[in-house]
């Protein structure tokens, strides 16, 4: 069974990747141009390699829906349940905060407080995201720059909140190979 084999036993999961892959049909991701979806399957296997239950995963394939398309939080609730629905809300930004580097500090603060799973949903966000970056070789604009102070506040709070995790070292990593890079 192959990397995505997980999703045969994984009916939830499943459902959440179709809901996704139509949510962000035609959308690419930044700087490699890539499918949107692919990052949020690599967030989902991140997590059932480490281990977290279908609901944390289906959570990591929908992160993104709640920032990227006309999904809303109800949409979720129906038809993947509260626990799905409340895990991707705390790992959604706030739209009402315009300066980035707010945004992302208030959401960073959201989501120590909202618990374990979000927070592993968040780190393995940062993990896909941080290895993504770090594909371009050194090759950063500004707005890059800011993202890596985001990632960097990150995994400080990703070291209180889930000290010892996998997905924490993981980012660790990524980070270390960012910072490595000429």
């Amino acid at each position: 069974m192959g990397r995505t084999g997980f999703l045969d036993r994984s009916p939830l999961t499943r459902d959440a990747l179709e809901f996704a892959a139509s949510r962000h049909d035609g959308q690419t991701r930044d700087g490699n141009g890539v499918p949107f979806v692919t990052h949020p399957m690599e967030v989902a296997c991140l997590l059932h390699e480490a281990g977290y239950s279908d609901e944390v995963v289906a959570a990591g394939v929908l992160h993104d829906v709640l920032e990227e398309t006309d999904a809303q939080g109800d949409d979720l609730k129906r038809r993947f349940g509260d626990e799905v629905a409340r895990l991707v809300e705390a790992v959604s930004d706030d739209p009402s905060i315009e300066d980035y580097a707010q945004r992302k500090s208030a959401l960073r603060d959201q989501v120590e407080r909202s618990g374990d799973c979000a927070a592993a949903v968040f780190a393995a966000d940062k993990v896909s995201k941080a290895r993504e970056l770090g594909e371009r070789r050194g090759r950063f604009s500004r707005h890059d720059k800011l993202r890596i102070d985001h990632y960097e506040a990150s995994l400080e709070m990703l070291e209180r909140a889930l000290p010892g995790r996998g997905l924490v070292d993981r980012l660790r990593a990524e980070m270390d190979a960012l910072h490595s890079l000429p």
